[in-house]
């Protein structure tokens, strides 16, 4: 299907049901992050920067209501998501493109003409994903370097953002240029490597999509994108409108990258089939692919060090049955239990997952107890592939559990129930509203 009509006539009646439902799904996972994001060290900093630094009008700032202009907005609120690390992503893409467009979509609601129904808004929303995860497509099958989810989901966010400003097909054209020209080609392995509150581009994947629309309405050129246009990545986009790459992704059920997660459910599934108290555990064995392989950080010092570790969330997983910003912040970077297991944990590379890797997540937990046994949980994919999608109840339960961290229960009902119902909402902005009070 032709990109531009795809971006500007796709309406809620030409989408299929399934993915309706999948982008609400969506919507309330990624809010949900977003929230229990608000509580790290990093969203404090980038609030604080974008109310100084992207003075202005049209947009908020997430549970603190000050006004900033809609790319400061879609900074801060995109790396508030990208802090908790429990965001949805897509597995060929080895990355994420909610985080970037549904701030970069909520920061945009007050530049169009009229009212926007929570119909529009969820059509929105599913025109980004789609042109977001075909851009992560081409970019990884050109590129010769692995770049953060902020090179590629700039350009989900500039569609969606043309399309809520009605740019002309030349205009859409030149903000998806932009967009790609300006994405941040970060590399990603560097902050595999060294963990700060770097992560994972989607904050400035968002801001420099929003920008890039924003500009291409004033005349600034910058056609074309590669990734879109160019003759070898041009079977990329044959399906679009048919096949719908926003049923396919994932969700995660702990705050870590995704990468960890097949040895998080291996070890767990373990520890609950055995009955296997913490103090019995004498290593811990993860045979995994050779990027799972490089969170090694056994002792984090930040929220950041957690999130990018293998044997940590592992042993916080065996301690706490859950991880969340609680489990990953504060004092529970140094409890003496958890960090104990961390060190019984061993990565060993496995050749077999590594050449499945990145359409699969495979891990092999081996646990050996201090009586001398040793159990093995077999190949285990993570919890919530797509292949094993969580039930609606699952991912409602999961967004309390986050919001409930930061907002009191009767707001949180409120919320949740406006998201979840988000379609029949004549005017989304009443959603901004409540994601803005502080």
């Amino acid at each position: 299907m032709n990109i531009n009509a795809f971006v500007h006539e796709f309406t809620w009646g030409d989408l299929p049901e399934a993915v309706r439902h999948q982008a609400r799904r969506c919507l309330l996972d990624t809010i949900g992050a977003g929230i229990g994001g608000r509580l790290t060290d990093l969203s404090r900093i980038v609030h604080e920067f974008a109310a100084g630094a992207f003075g202005g009008r049209g947009a908020h700032l997430w549970l603190d209501g000050r006004e900033v202009s809609p790319p400061g907005a879609a900074l801060a609120n995109g790396m508030t998501i990208d802090a908790l690390d429990i965001h949805d992503g897509y597995a060929p893409v080895k990355g994420h493109a909610g985080a970037a467009l549904v701030p970069a979509l909520f920061a945009t609601l007050n530049l169009g003409e009229g009212l926007i129904s929570g119909r529009e808004l969820l059509t929105s929303l599913v025109v980004g994903y789609e042109i977001a995860c075909r851009a992560g497509l081409a970019l990884h099958a050109t590129a010769c370097d692995y770049h953060t989810s902020g090179a590629w989901n700039a350009l989900g966010c500039a569609a969606l953002t043309a399309r809520r400003l009605g740019l002309s097909a030349e205009q859409t054209r030149h903000a998806l240029g932009i967009a790609e020209y300006h994405g941040p080609r970060s590399q990603m392995m560097r902050c595999i490597d060294h963990p700060t509150m770097l992560k994972d581009g989607s904050g400035w994947g968002a801001m420099a999509g929003v920008s890039a629309a924003l500009l291409a309405r004033t005349g600034f050129t910058g056609a074309p994108a590669l990734t879109v246009e160019a003759e070898n990545v041009a079977h990329f986009w044959t399906d679009l409108g048919v096949e719908w790459l926003i049923k396919d992704q994932y969700f995660k059920p702990y705050a870590v990258c995704y990468w960890a997660q097949p040895a998080i459910a291996g070890t767990l599934a373990i520890q609950r089939r055995h009955q296997l108290p913490v103090e019995s555990i004498r290593a811990i064995r993860v045979h995994t692919f050779h990027e799972a392989t490089r969170l090694a950080a056994r002792q984090p010092q930040t929220t950041e060090e957690a999130q990018y570790s293998l044997p940590f969330p592992v042993a916080a997983a065996l301690v706490h049955q859950q991880l969340g910003p609680a489990e990953l912040s504060g004092p529970a970077l140094r409890d003496a239990r958890v960090l104990s297991v961390a060190e019984r944990v061993q990565l060993i590379e496995d050749a077999e997952y590594c050449s499945r890797f990145p359409r699969e997540r495979l891990a092999r937990v081996e646990v050996v107890t201090e009586a001398g046994a040793t159990f093995d949980s077999g190949a285990m994919i993570p919890r919530w592939f797509p292949t094993q999608p969580p039930s609606d109840d699952d991912l409602r339960e999961k967004f309390r559990w986050l919001a409930m961290s930061g907002l009191p229960g009767a707001r949180v009902a409120a919320l949740e129930d406006q998201l979840w119902n988000c379609a029949d909402l004549p005017d989304a902005t009443g959603l901004l509203e409540a994601l803005t009070q502080p």
